[in-house]
């Protein structure tokens, strides 16, 4: 995948049309995720459905080339949004008829101890169960498969082939052209500034370019939704990290074809930058929260130390440029997916940690249905924001990575 260029496709700016008066349910975010919930609420008909976005489509984490999509998680919920996603990323270039460039190489994790051997072999065995055809493999087996790995430093990886990576902000375009073609509305460098309420219930949504009557929003705002929910007065604790990948730009010779590939220790990842380059990256430990999203060298000091350990070969490649973007963190690295429990209507989807593309499609049929008071396939209730205030409910289990 090759990260984005003047040829990568844009969404048409419609931020000079003027706001409709009133909309029956209002979305708050153009990422990934905000556009998803937009095509799936527009295919089923659900109304006159507005999407505002503060700056421009996929202007936020879903405009970074990372992209990875893979069901290898360790517990059922998220395997399960995972593989429901899978299937609709392998579908898109149909429905919603786009293509993102998808390329299913695989992810690749390396795993340097018995204790994280043990792990995954009990994520695989969850995986299996749920039609994930993940396994365990030798370290000379990982190394046929990314030869930059270095076997000595393994005991053991997992590998699902059925993963991969695609390009975040093609599928956002592809989304929102949908939703458009079926009749949703969207509006760009629009932000929401209030939220109105009345005995109990939403009515309007304020922006610097007029006000929206409704009486439903979704917040969809990724790193800046805490500050959405608190204009509605809903928590929602969503805390902003930066993340940053980096680019080689042409090797000579050109590398191999590889599997998405993480360490699990240390969360080096690198994968295939188009035909001639590679896509690097680590979640680097010493990160503070915050806005910052200004691309810094300072990582890849720790990402070479962590490639030195894993990838050798990796250690000293040259880094052309790159880019930083904000995660979107909650306390225990699952999504916030639910309607909160007043004002009504406020719904929310949110708080992904680093898994909102890949969980995205799935996210929309989710939310689809829960805006249309109708049983998702999968349960959410795990994913409530209130689980974190001190209510009694179900809690989400710790996931993988």
């Amino acid at each position: 995948m090759a990260h984005p260029t003047a040829s990568t496709p844009s969404d048409p700016d419609p931020h000079s049309a003027p706001l409709p008066a009133s909309a029956d349910v209002v979305i708050i975010g153009g990422g990934v995720i905000g556009a998803s919930i937009a095509f799936h609420l527009a295919e089923a008909g659900a109304g006159r459905v507005l999407l505002l976005e503060r700056d421009l489509p996929a202007s936020g984490s879903s405009g970074k080339p990372l992209g990875g999509v893979r069901a290898q998680f360790s517990d059922p919920l998220n395997i399960r949004l995972g593989v429901r996603s899978l299937a609709a990323w392998r579908d898109f270039a149909r429905r919603p008829g786009a293509d993102i460039g998808l390329d299913s190489v695989g992810y690749l994790f390396l795993l340097g101890d018995e204790a994280e051997r043990d792990t995954f072999a009990r994520g695989v065995e969850i995986q299996n169960s749920h039609g994930v055809p993940s396994r365990l493999l030798t370290p000379r087996a990982a190394r046929d498969l990314c030869p930059y790995v270095d076997p000595g430093t393994l005991v053991a990886a997992a590998y699902s082939p059925t993963d991969g990576y695609a390009t975040p902000k093609a599928a956002v375009v592809g989304y929102l052209r949908a939703a458009r073609r079926l009749g949703a509305t969207v509006r760009t460098r629009c932000p929401v500034t209030a939220i109105n309420t009345a005995d109990g219930h939403l009515t309007a949504v304020r922006t610097p370019h007029g006000t929206v009557r409704t009486p439903t929003v979704i917040c969809c705002a990724g790193a800046w939704s805490a500050e959405v929910g608190a204009l509605a007065g809903v928590t929602l604790p969503v805390t902003p990290l930066r993340r940053q990948i980096a680019f080689t730009g042409p090797l000579s010779p050109r590398p191999p074809r590889i599997p998405f590939t993480l360490d699990y220790a240390s969360t080096l990842y690198f994968h295939n930058d188009g035909a001639d380059g590679l896509l690097v990256g680590l979640s680097d430990p010493a990160q503070q929260p915050g806005y910052a999203r200004e691309f810094s060298r300072e990582w890849l000091t720790p990402f070479r130390a962590a490639a030195a350990r894993r990838a050798p070969a990796l250690a000293d490649l040259p880094v052309t440029g790159g880019w930083a973007g904000l995660y979107e963190m909650t306390p225990d690295r699952n999504a916030l997916i639910g309607e909160a429990p007043h004002p009504g209507r406020f719904l929310y989807a949110t708080g992904f940690s680093g898994h909102g593309f890949l969980q995205a499609p799935a996210v929309g049929e989710i939310v689809r249905d829960l805006y249309l008071r109708r049983e998702p396939f999968l349960d959410v209730g795990p994913l409530a924001a209130t689980r974190f205030d001190g209510r009694p409910a179900a809690r989400p289990e710790a996931h993988i990575i």
